[in-house]
């Protein structure tokens, strides 16, 4: 299964963008799905996950501004993100989980970009 992100840029503080990832097939109609992000020279962080039956998770830092969704018939998930930050700059990763619970599988990324 491929896991494929689009929709990253770059934007201005305060901006928006609407990342999209497309799973090759419906391996993870029944599987959480998540997003992460790696900023230069900082290790990947969780952003948000996004259960199987819609169930948002969402890490402090960006609850309240980014809102993930997610459409099993077309095997993708969304990330919208609001009020972006210089902060949110990093590579945004699209994850699926696996059977045994861990996020077995990664895209390739999508790299967001917020100017001052």
């Amino acid at each position: 299964v491929q896991l494929v992100e689009s929709g990253g840029g770059l934007v201005q503080a305060g901006g928006s963008l609407r990342l999209s990832c497309a799973a090759s097939d419906g391996t993870f109609s029944s599987s959480a799905m998540a997003w992460f992000r790696q900023a230069p020279g900082k290790e990947r962080e969780f952003v948000a996950s996004i259960g199987w039956s819609g169930s948002i998770n969402y890490a402090v830092s960006v609850k309240g501004r980014f809102t993930g969704s997610r459409d099993n018939a077309k095997n993708t998930v969304h990330l919208q993100m609001n009020s972006l930050k210089p902060e949110d700059t990093a590579i945004y990763y699209c994850a699926g989980q696996g059977l045994g619970g861990t996020w077995d599988f990664w895209g390739q990324g999508t790299q967001v970009t917020v100017s001052s």
